[in-house]
């Protein structure tokens, strides 16, 4: 199996660690814009898109699950919305661009899939996970969602 890559710049690492810092402690989220090349991703566009998750939205899918410590929130939720999503494939199938991924963070927690991560993530997608302990950006990794329906691992290149 060839190992999965994602290029993206300085830049654009900047800009999601910017948003993740800002929206703290809530979850941030956004869309990833780019190309597709033989085995690798390349971002040319982080799009931020603001976090939609609900209380109804908790309320309609009973099979979420969630602690007892921490209720369904922003805090632990993001949520975009469905009219950007069809949007933005409109707008990026007209720049000869894909959507190739989506970023979201994890205040206070490691950047690691949740199960609800897992439960709502589509093949072929990259789901960057940015970290963040006391409101700084500590960790940002890069997950696919393998054929076993598990995540897996992409690297990151960091390109200028």
């Amino acid at each position: 199996m060839l190992t999965s890559l994602i290029y993206l710049s300085h830049q654009q690492l900047q800009q999601i660690q910017r948003h993740a810092e800002m929206t703290y402690p809530e979850e941030c989220c956004g869309l990833l814009l780019g190309t597709l090349e033989q085995n690798h991703k390349r971002v040319i566009e982080v799009r931020e898109t603001e976090n939609s998750w609900t209380s109804e939205i908790s309320d309609n899918l009973p099979h979420i699950p969630s602690s007892k410590q921490q209720p369904l929130s922003k805090k632990n939720r993001f949520m975009i919305d469905p009219y950007t999503l069809l949007q933005v494939q409109k707008e990026v199938r007209d720049r000869n661009l894909k959507m190739i991924g989506i970023y979201h963070s994890h205040p206070d927690h490691f950047p690691i899939p949740s199960a609800f991560d897992r439960e709502i993530a589509w093949p072929n997608y990259s789901y960057l996970i940015a970290s963040l302990q006391n409101g700084k950006f500590t960790d940002l990794k890069s997950w696919k969602l393998g054929d076993n329906q598990y995540f897996e691992e992409e690297i990151i290149k960091i390109v200028a």
